[in-house]
């Protein structure tokens, strides 16, 4: 399999030439795209794994980031998904547990017997970097002052197409990948799959990264699509740009997402603007006054808005015969958690182990398909919790929300490899803890869903209140002089805006 063409450019068509020619820089990789067709253009906020996958390919921060209008970006904040009125942190990377005595659980016990404590005190007693966000700070951490690893637990805000640009003319075409740029008028087909692009484009595989078309494995080869619209609730977007009125106090390291009448906003900061949009379920709310929301909520005139219209879910098999999906010509989940650039780094990394050996069989294309299609659904049931967990009722959408019934795995013990509601509902009812690993305890603490409780503390330790809160102050007293030494430690660096104008664009 010595021929590769990639159909469509984009971010996921660019990051796949990439990843492939890195991988396997003795393959012919090609990549042919429409002169006259756009990119969907947004997916401008990343998470952490996209550090693992520039630092694979050789990129270091300061060779794009210029380039990209690229900032960075240390945790997601969610505003009124729980209730509204109340917002919390998931920051990148694992939580700092050095000395704490039951894990996770030391700042539950925390807020049980100081029940004030606000929510937001979660991600700040367990996560170094939440000083940098919430005093907008930022520096490269050599001196070690805080324990919290610059490199791997910081992902990116940039421009979509401008990075798909980046990654094409700096990277991809003089690593050897060649681009062709050309409509494509017909594809032509026998038994085995593609034959040829035009009549004239031939390959061994055809990765498809053309969008919600997908116009290889949906189009021509009619794998059906499973849809997830009855587990996430949203299928359309408005997006639109915005300017700054004060760029160092608005140019923060975080994604904001908002919860508002009909689904939610994203806030996204590059260097030169803002980008935002929202996001919302056409079920019950028709586009016209989805807009209005939208821009209510802004409180901005003069702006250019972009419909959307997402394909929410993911092709039954994702390797049809010599056709491979990557991207949303593959599946999508929706934008909430940042999953659109995740979900292609990390199928490129599926990918290129199942290209691994001389020759393809059939147990390697169904072997990608399971591993991308786990990941997948996993982070699916995530971004669900998210939706699952929270107490919002105050509209007919958020109202279909609170009352949805969620999984029936979780009523008749159906077993699961998934590690998604099962394993959540498990965890809390079995084991009152949550993983250090992944964002559940996160957004569980954000939405209030304790993975312990004050009665099962007393109940199970034979303990009383009295005996707890003596046998646990020394552990509250460590987790607060902690959170005042992270913020302490770093109050000298310099504002995120002023770190990036020194370091990236001067």
């Amino acid at each position: 399999m010595n021929d590769i063409l990639i159909v469509g450019g984009g971010s996921a068509g660019w990051m796949t030439a990439c990843t492939l020619i890195r991988a396997f820089p003795n393959k012919r990789i090609k990549l042919i795209e429409s002169p006259n067709i756009s990119t969907v253009g947004v997916g401008e906020s990343t998470i952490g794994g996209i550090k693992a996958w520039t630092k694979y390919l050789g990129i270091d921060d300061k060779n794009f980031l210029k380039e990209t209008d690229g900032s960075y970006k240390l945790s997601i904040k969610f505003t009124n998904f729980y209730k509204k009125g109340e917002a919390f942190h998931y920051p990148f990377g694992e939580p700092y547990i050095d000395n704490n005595v039951a894990f996770l659980n030391d700042w539950w016990f925390k807020k049980f017997l100081f029940p004030k404590t606000p929510i937001t005190d979660y991600a700040d007693c367990l996560y170094p970097q939440m000083a940098l966000v919430n005093l907008n700070k930022c520096f490269y951490n050599e001196e070690n002052i805080i324990p919290f690893n610059f490199e791997r637990n910081t992902a990116y805000h940039f421009d979509a197409t401008k990075f798909a640009i980046w990654l094409r003319d700096h990277y991809a075409i003089p690593k050897g990948v060649k681009h062709i740029k050309e409509d494509i008028k017909t594809i032509e087909q026998n038994d085995e799959g593609i034959v040829s692009l035009n009549n004239k484009y031939k390959a061994d595989l055809f990765i498809d990264c053309t969008g919600f078309k997908s116009l290889l494995l949906g189009e021509s080869l009619k794998e059906p699509f499973e849809s997830y619209a009855d587990m996430l609730p949203n299928n359309s977007a408005w997006a639109t740009r915005i300017p700054y009125t004060n760029k160092e106090k608005e140019l923060v390291g975080y994604t904001n997402c908002t919860a508002i009448e009909n689904g939610w906003v994203w806030n996204i900061p590059l260097w030169s603007r803002i980008g935002t949009g929202y996001v919302y379920s056409d079920k019950f709310v028709s586009d016209e006054d989805a807009l209005k929301e939208f821009k209510k909520h802004l409180k901005k005139e003069n702006l250019e808005f972009k419909n959307i219209k997402m394909r929410v879910g993911i092709h039954k098999r994702l390797w049809v015969k010599n056709v491979c999906a990557i991207g949303l010509a593959a599946g999508f989940i929706e934008p909430l958690e940042s999953n659109g650039l995740f979900s292609v780094h990390e199928f490129l990394l599926k990918l290129i182990r199942n290209l691994q050996r001389e020759k393809v069989s059939q147990w390697d294309k169904d072997n990608f398909t399971f591993q991308a299609k786990l990941l997948f659904r996993e982070f699916a049931e995530f971004v669900a919790l998210h939706y699952a967990l929270s107490h919002r009722n105050d509209t007919p959408y958020w109202k279909a929300n609170f009352n949805k019934n969620w999984e029936d795995k979780l009523i008749n013990l159906n077993p699961s490899l998934i590690n998604g509601f099962l394993t959540a509902a498990y965890a809390k009812s079995e084991e009152y803890f949550f993983n250090i690993k992944g964002g559940l305890h996160c957004i569980a603490a954000g939405m209030h869903w304790s993975p312990t409780d004050l009665p099962s503390l007393e109940w199970t330790n034979f303990i009383s209140n009295k005996e707890l809160k003596k046998t646990y102050e020394p552990v509250i007293k460590r987790l607060n002089e902690r959170k005042k030494n992270w913020e302490k430690t770093i109050k000298g660096k310099s504002s995120l805006y002023q770190f990036l104008k020194t370091n990236i664009y001067e």
